[in-house]
């Protein structure tokens, strides 16, 4: 067991929502930008586990689309946290899984003694690349940020074990493909500007996960000592309203998963960080649960993490 814990966490979401007819999705606005949502979560956080940026030995953006191709987006945080200190700043980035790998390796780093109290901000305003065309995804994504302290601790508590795979054969299947290198700004035009906007091929994805997940889950739960009923409560990325039937593909229970998309929709690496918030917030997980978070991504990557609260 890497042996850290949840010592504060904190969200932000955009004042503006827009509704689905059933769904509601919050969207920015006016001068909010990804980078405020960011520094707000951040800020929340700090707050809760009363403690300053000084307490802070890294941050670490885990975000699936940057604000900037340049510099890293841990950077432009920490111009607005940390300015004049000389705290280290990265960026990880699994697309909607990016909070997850970043918990992982971060877990390492302060096991090891690297670090002792970490900053993970995951924030992402997907509206802005949306495609009106594609009512499937133009009506799923929402906006928002959260972030989470991460601190070393003597207590038996922290990451059991950690799982993460990769079938790049749905590497297209999810995809802004303009922007950087491979399809440069200088060719855009009205004509190519659906290249620069996010496409999703959801049944295909849905197809390769419900095929893939499974095996790794038994992996999973193998490998980590787990059985099901251990598990108090799975913090699933909220990638889509088809996750009831994900999860009963897997084996478990409504009342033992959270599913938020209805209220919130997909905010890709936002999701599965403000859904814990929110557990925690609302009592629903506690000190000495144990969660898995579990999510797909972009890749198509899929991460499984074991954490004793």
């Amino acid at each position: 067991m890497n042996h850290v814990e949840i010592k504060g966490y904190g969200t932000s979401l955009p004042e503006q929502t827009v509704h689905f007819e059933d769904q509601t999705r919050y969207r920015i606005s006016g001068e909010e930008t990804q980078l405020r949502l960011a520094v707000e979560a951040s800020e929340r956080a700090l707050k809760k586990a009363d403690c300053t940026i000084d307490d802070i030995d890294c941050i670490v953006a885990a975000s699936a689309v940057g604000i900037q191709p340049i510099p890293c987006t841990a950077a432009l945080i920490h111009e607005q946290l940390a300015q004049g200190l000389d705290i280290p700043a990265m960026d990880i980035n699994t697309t909607c899984t990016s909070f997850v790998t970043a918990l992982d390796m971060v877990s390492y780093l302060i096991e090891a003694g690297r670090y002792k109290t970490v900053l993970i901000v995951a924030s992402e305003t997907g509206s802005l690349g949306l495609n009106p065309k594609q009512k499937e995804s133009y009506e799923l994504f929402s906006d928002g940020a959260a972030a989470m302290i991460i601190t070393q601790t003597t207590e038996e508590k922290g990451i059991l074990y950690s799982l993460q795979r990769t079938w790049s054969e749905g590497a297209h299947a999810t995809e802004i493909r303009g922007g950087l290198t491979n399809f440069h700004p200088k060719f855009y035009t009205e004509a190519t500007k659906e290249e620069y906007m996010f496409d999703m091929q959801g049944p295909k994805i849905l197809s390769l996960t419900i095929k893939k997940l499974p095996a790794m889950f038994q992996e999973f739960l193998e490998k980590s000592g787990l059985q099901l009923p251990e598990i108090d409560q799975v913090i699933p990325h909220q990638a889509s309203r088809a996750m009831p039937l994900l999860m009963k593909k897997l084996g478990i229970q409504r009342k033992q998963y959270i599913d938020l998309v209805d209220d919130y929709g997909n905010m890709v690496s936002v999701s599965i960080p403000f859904a814990l918030c929110q557990a925690l917030d609302e009592g629903r997980v506690q000190s000495g649960d144990m969660v898995v978070l579990l999510g797909t991504a972009a890749g198509l990557t899929t991460n499984m993490l074991a954490l004793r609260l």
